[in-house]
């Protein structure tokens, strides 16, 4: 069989009330797709959702403060992110949505689900955060240096190490920004929220949990107790990936996806 090929991106910006804005990066059509990113930026899932846009619409916003994106000052927690996604759906008058969420995206697809799946059809948590576990701690990411991180964060970090000296003093300070934002979003609760798990049980549609085998920012058990949290979810493991399994193993993670759908 031929593969098919991405589609070229459309960028797009939908303002909000008070100040907010989030900008979108649309690829492909058909079944509609929302990707969420984790910490890393828009940057760690546009390859995963090109790759996607060849069988599938999808939208993947750049959470407000990452990538130089505005921020108005409210704005500064899950709870907002997951809210203001619900509401671009229903802006976007989208139906069945598969809702695809990285990392912290995990957590705000998780947060969406709670509040309202009348547009969601199917939920993928990917090396998700969000939910506390007994006796599995997610990594502090802000106490340790980068390489640290990276070496958490991929099974061949070697392979994905950027070379510091390598970059612009744009990249450096969009970094930098980056990781900041991510300090506002989850400085209210850390990591987690401690009612999320068990607000799970009334997610109704159904769930894949995708963890990569060798993550060390959240463990695989963890994503296992996080898949027990759904009625209905299964949990696949993804040999050779860290906590970035879209970039460590893509053809992996889309036949598992693929499969789900």
């Amino acid at each position: 069989m031929t593969a098919l090929a991405p589609s070229q991106p459309r960028i797009r910006t939908e303002a909000f009330a008070d100040g907010l804005s989030v900008r979108m990066d649309e690829r492909g059509s058909g079944r509609p797709v929302l990707v969420l990113h984790g910490g890393a930026g828009p940057q760690s899932v546009l390859g995963f959702a090109d790759a996607l846009s060849a069988r599938a619409h999808v939208i993947t916003p750049t959470h407000p403060g990452f990538a130089g994106e505005p921020r108005p000052e409210w704005f500064d927690s899950v709870d907002d992110l997951a809210h203001a996604y619900l509401e671009l759906l229903d802006r976007l008058d989208l139906r069945d949505v598969t809702v695809i969420g990285f990392s912290i995206g995990g957590w705000i697809a998780s947060e969406m689900a709670v509040r309202d799946t009348s547009r969601l059809g199917h939920i993928v948590i990917v090396d998700g955060a969000g939910i506390q576990v007994e006796g599995q701690e997610i990594a502090d990411v802000f106490s340790i240096t980068p390489d640290q991180l990276s070496a958490l964060s991929f099974h061949n970090p070697a392979a994905f190490r950027v070379d510091p000296t390598s970059l612009s003093p744009q990249q450096i300070a969009g970094r930098a920004a980056n990781f900041q934002t991510l300090g506002v979003y989850t400085r209210k609760q850390g990591m987690a929220d401690p009612k999320l798990r068990r607000r799970l049980g009334r997610v109704k549609i159904p769930a894949l949990v995708v963890w990569g085998a060798s993550d060390g920012i959240v463990s695989p058990d963890y994503g296992r107790a996080y898949a027990r949290s759904f009625p209905h979810a299964r949990f696949e493991l993804i040999p050779e990936a860290g906590h970035m399994a879209q970039m460590e193993q893509p053809e992996r993670l889309l036949k598992l996806l693929g499969e789900f759908v």
